[in-house]
């Protein structure tokens, strides 16, 4: 991933929280989604017919906030709540070691 970057939250309830985010110019705003929609697509490959209420017992749900700021700037936050073999199957894919 070139722009997107990536924070895993732990909770005490087995349910994580990964947030890929990214703050970039128009001109670099469908690179970002291109990076979105990668992400996504792999979820539903790996993991598409557990989407859903991770508490109900899915693997992962996730949303897609995207925000115009002041100066042209537009800030994309795609947060998933995961499973832990979501959250280690997508650490795995899309976390370098470096990241941590």
């Amino acid at each position: 991933m070139r722009h997107l970057t990536f924070d895993l939250t732990d909770s005490s309830d087995d349910i994580l929280t990964l947030e890929a985010m990214a703050s970039t110019r128009e001109a670099e705003h469908a690179a970002v989604m291109a990076e979105v929609e990668q992400v996504r697509a792999w979820a539903q490959a790996q993991f598409g017919g557990r989407q859903g209420p991770v508490e109900d017992g899915n693997a992962w749900d996730h949303e897609l906030l995207i925000q115009h700021e002041e100066g042209g700037w537009i800030t994309v936050t795609l947060t998933f709540s995961a499973s832990p073999e979501f959250a280690d199957a997508f650490q795995a894919v899309f976390v370098s070691p470096e990241d941590d």
